[in-house]
């Protein structure tokens, strides 16, 4: 019998993996290409759509040369999702770099529209909130500081769309131009009770709608590869979502009140909220989670946190204090305390549940027996307490373990000081590289591989649990330690 297997594409905000992933849901082979992060001003963050495509190409090609071809039988794309590309319908060509999720040029638009009384009526629709995280508010501002390429956009030259429909695009060599709920929902121009565009949205933001993709299911006949143009390959792109949805797919979070923690460039927490579109008072974002091919919508509640990982790529990079992330947790445990050293990595503002995208990165309580030690392992307290931060204002999840996954799950002090905060087991599943595999997983639905959500529950395995151990009043104190700091960040770019 031949092997059926999947191959899936992550697209992240600093490099492309390719995966292919056998029935067990076991990862095969594994290809990786970083590409280049432009940061034309302070706040602004941009990528090369074509650094994207040739990252993905060489992702692809590194991972095929390690399995046998005829055995994949479709493809997944998971992807960072908010980013925003334009493309040239019949060159593929991009006018410009992609403005990326974590850009912030957008936050007087915010401020403009929210005292222009609308920000109530887009979270009524969208499940969101007015922040330059989102991509409306990028495309508004591409609308009034390059008209002349948005001119193209309402003439039908140039598309719009996130990086999973740009991906699709070169796939096809421009056959399809589509997306799903998932990465929709997130654009500001979605209403997340149809699932369908809004026309009064895309009116708001000055965005046409036929600029948009086509919206899809994120399991199912969705497109197919074009080997000329996508290495030799032609198959059934077969799965599709967003980067975070993914991961809650890929750690078989199905059932409502089941929730995830993904520690990559920024962390993000989410917990299925099956039918049902649950409002959050906190701060929290409601999005779709995923839509089946008959139709039915699955919510989730989403923690988004804008600075974790990348708060350690900046120990190893910026400060040069470390060699590399695998280090950190060497160096935290080599002391017990940070001595009331405490690192805020708003290093992009802040996001979830205290949305600030004036508030800056602060190290406070720094003495003269302060030592990179204290300073390492205020990083790694820092992405427990914003874990913690979502977490006490997410109805719904309970004792229920946290289920971890990303390149930082594989810190074991950093899960154990998780489990410590938010007081309930946190368990690393033995693939942290959730995203690819979800996107695997709907690849897998959507073409055969396996049957049903039953099937996929059963390639799950436990790598290691962490419980509470540290004193829930030492545990609190710190907590609101950390909290005071915060509010010191907010604000400071204005």
């Amino acid at each position: 019998m031949t092997a059926a297997n999947v191959l899936a594409i992550d697209a992240g905000t600093t490099g492309v993996t390719a995966l292919v992933v056998d029935e067990r849901g076991s990862v095969l082979a594994k290809g990786y290409q970083e590409f280049a992060q432009h940061f034309p001003k302070p706040g602004w963050v941009e990528h090369g759509p074509e650094e994207i495509w040739q990252a993905t190409l060489e992702a692809t090609r590194a991972v095929l040369a390690q399995v046998d071809q005829a055995s994949l039988k479709a493809i997944g794309i998971t992807n960072q999702r908010e980013t925003v590309l334009l493309w040239d319908r019949e060159t593929l060509g991009s006018p410009r770099r992609a403005i990326v999720w974590q850009d912030r040029r957008t936050a007087d638009i915010c401020d403009r529209l929210r005292a222009a009384g609308h920000e109530d009526r887009v979270t009524e629709l969208t499940g969101l909130r007015l922040d330059p995280y989102f991509s409306g508010t990028k495309l508004m501002w591409l609308a009034e500081n390059e008209p002349q390429t948005w001119a193209l956009v309402q003439a039908g030259r140039y598309a719009i769309g996130t990086v999973d429909s740009y991906l699709i695009a070169r796939m096809t060599r421009g056959t399809w131009h589509v997306t799903d709920v998932s990465n929709a929902s997130r654009t500001l121009l979605l209403d997340l009770t149809t699932g369908e565009w809004s026309d009064e949205l895309c009116s708001l933001f000055g965005v046409p709608r036929e600029a948009l993709p086509d919206l899809v299911p994120n399991w199912g006949e969705i497109a197919t590869s074009d080997p000329a143009t996508y290495c030799g390959l032609s198959l059934p792109i077969a799965g599709l979502a967003g980067d975070q949805q993914s991961a809650l797919f890929g750690q078989t979070c199905f059932d409502v009140g089941d929730a995830k923690c993904t520690y990559g460039t920024g962390s993000f927490i989410l917990t299925n909220t099956g039918s049902t579109l649950e409002r959050s008072a906190a701060g929290l974002l409601s999005t779709a989670a995923w839509r089946s091919p008959s139709g039915e919508l699955t919510y989730a509640l989403e923690g988004a946190i804008f600075v974790t990982g990348a708060a350690v790529q900046w120990l190893r990079d910026g400060l040069q204090i470390v060699g590399s992330a695998a280090e950190t947790a060497a160096i935290a445990a080599s002391i017990d305390d940070t001595e009331g050293v405490v690192f805020v990595p708003a290093l992009t503002g802040l996001g979830a549940p205290h949305w600030d995208p004036h508030a800056r990165g602060m190290i406070i309580g720094i003495t003269r027996g302060t030592t990179r030690a204290h300073i390492v392992r205020a990083t790694l307290e820092a992405i427990a307490f914003e874990v913690r931060d979502v977490l006490d204002t997410m109805p719904g999840s309970g004792d229920l373990p946290l289920r971890v996954d990303g390149g930082a799950a594989a810190n074991d002090l950093l899960c154990q000081i998780q489990a410590d905060q938010v007081g309930r087991a946190v368990q690393r599943p033995r693939i942290v590289e959730t995203t690819g595999l979800g996107a695997a997983f709907l690849a897998g639905l959507g073409s055969g591989v396996w049957d049903s959500v039953d099937d996929l529950r059963e390639t799950w395995q436990l790598d290691r649990e962490f419980q509470p151990t540290a004193d829930a009043a030492d545990a609190d104190a710190r907590h609101q330690r950390w909290l005071k700091a915060v509010e010191r960040s907010k604000g400071w770019a204005q």
